[in-house]
């Protein structure tokens, strides 16, 4: 079966919205931590222009990253897994054959 086909429990999307929701938090808060870090070396307008730059680039990433959409989540929480912004432990409750492939993504 094809992984935009697959289907998901009413228990599974609780766990996958649950988990979404969970890596959308980390990044965001790493996106702060990562701005605040900037603002404290701000010396010069191009220290701010750089800012202004780099806030509009993530933005974007995140606007397109954080899209919750059943058909591509098995692809979107390997990308989560293997930039660190979840574990594959908080999925647990999903499908075995989701997990695995989740796992088998994230490695690559």
């Amino acid at each position: 079966m094809n992984v935009s086909e697959l289907e998901w429990t009413g228990t599974e999307q609780q766990i996958a919205k649950a988990a979404f929701d969970r890596a959308y938090q980390r990044e965001i808060e790493r996106l702060i931590e990562s701005v605040q870090g900037q603002v404290r070396a701000i010396s010069v307008v191009e220290d701010v222009w750089r800012l202004h730059d780099f806030l509009s680039t993530k933005r974007h990433e995140i606007d397109g990253k954080y899209d919750y959409e059943h058909a591509a989540l098995i692809f979107t929480f390997a990308g989560f897994v293997k930039d660190g912004l979840l574990h594959l432990d908080e999925l647990a409750g999903l499908e075995s054959s989701k997990l695995t492939k989740i796992a088998a993504l994230a490695r690559f």
